[in-house]
């Protein structure tokens, strides 16, 4: 069949198998093209199909010749359509580590459950023995409780409602969109979902299963943003997950002191992925901020970020490069403030009918497209894909 990319606001329906296997290889392209470093060699990547978490998987492994354990919660082909592309970006990522002569086992399901938890402890044990990093890069918007309560997390503010133009992927146009006030409640099942909890669970379980190594790191994935996005994210509901996220690092560092090991959290800068795409507004200031980024010759994309972070600020000669408030601060040129004034310039001018001349949307719409493995120059979207060959493989 041939595959047409189907959008609908700023969410894909599906996905390109094939371009997402183009898409996998321009990752490690990347990494390939940047060098080696010398970083850990046994790496258990949660949330490791898509964004942040792929691309550290990608950089680590090919970087720094790293074997990984991958947890993702993904959906193959079935009577319903084709699958997920971190589906295909497991299989695609796994078949060329293995090429590498590197070990890549690929878990499917609830990250958030204690099954997993055991089901990872047991792979790591027979395969790894231990793992030398953890990557917590988990995105979702429900997390199963053990008793099986579903527990929701919602965009929204924490004080007064906030309204500006959004970004609809599908149309390309501007959209105003608002961000309603969230309730004590909400606030509370966002941190459950978002926060750090799961995190320090996963720690808990690991290190009394014995399969954290002397001197073990383990890192999560978090944004602050400057103060234009406040209202957005910081103050959001999101933004409290964030703050019980690095106050979850403190814990576990702790936790982590009979073993030598630390936790950290890494500020990232603002990034195309699909959990950014969705969230309301805050598209039009990424891609005002990408088109000065690019300007200015700092742009980073999700594969890039994460070579930076483990080359240079996690194993590099200065070893973990972190601020007072031991933060990895990727986000240091978003932060600058050239920068921040010149996206300011641009945010207050933008209308429905001028955005595209003011920023890299155009940029911003291919990134995302590649999430899905669409418009891919090396890819043939005319050819038809052979479903039945698909419905082979396995992650």
């Amino acid at each position: 069949m041939i595959i047409r990319p189907q959008i609908q606001g700023c969410v894909a329906r599906n996905c390109h198998p094939i371009g997402c296997r183009a898409a996998v290889a321009q990752q490690i392209a990347s990494v390939r093209a940047a060098g080696r470093f010398d970083g850990p060699k046994r790496v258990l990547v949660l949330g490791a199909s898509s964004g942040f978490g792929l691309a550290s998987r990608v950089a680590l492994t090919f970087g720094a010749g790293a074997d990984t354990v991958g947890v993702s919660f993904e959906r193959g082909p079935s009577e319903k359509g084709l699958g997920s592309a971190g589906w295909y970006n497991n299989i695609w990522f796994r078949q060329a580590a293995e090429q590498e002569g590197r070990i890549a086992v690929n878990l499917i399901g609830d990250a958030f459950s204690d099954a997993m938890r055991q089901q990872a402890i047991d792979v790591i044990r027979q395969q790894l023995g231990q793992v030398d990093l953890v990557v917590y890069s988990l995105a979702s918007g429900i997390r199963v409780m053990p008793d099986g309560t579903q527990v929701r997390s919602v965009l929204k503010t924490t004080g007064q409602p906030f309204t500006g133009w959004g970004l609809d992927l599908e149309q390309e146009a501007l959209v105003q969109q608002t961000l309603a006030p969230a309730s004590p409640e909400e606030i509370r099942d966002t941190v459950t979902v978002m926060g750090g909890e799961d995190w320090q669970l996963w720690l808990q379980a690991l290190q009394q299963a014995d399969c954290l190594a002397k001197g073990v790191q383990t890192v999560a994935y978090s944004y602050i943003g400057p103060e234009s996005t406040y209202p957005i994210y910081r103050d959001g509901t999101i933004g409290y997950a964030k703050e019980h996220l690095h106050a979850s690092a403190e814990s576990i560092n702790l936790q982590l002191a009979a073993l030598g090991g630390h936790a950290w959290v890494s500020v990232c800068k603002a990034l195309v992925t699909k959990a950014s795409a969705y969230i309301p507004v805050l598209p039009v200031y990424l891609g005002l901020l990408m088109g000065v980024m690019k300007e200015r010759g700092v742009h980073e994309g999700c594969i890039e970020q994460m070579q930076r972070l483990f080359a240079d600020k996690m194993y590099g000669p200065k070893g973990v490069v972190a601020d007072g408030n031991r933060l990895i601060r990727m986000d240091d040129h978003e932060l600058e403030p050239a920068i921040q004034a010149a996206v300011s310039a641009l945010w207050s001018k933008v209308t429905p009918d001028n955005f595209q001349s003011l920023g890299d949307f155009g940029g911003l719409e291919r990134d995302f497209m590649w999430l899905n493995g669409f418009d891919l120059p090396e890819v043939d979207y005319g050819a038809p894909v052979n479903v039945a060959a698909l419905t082979e493989l396995t992650p």
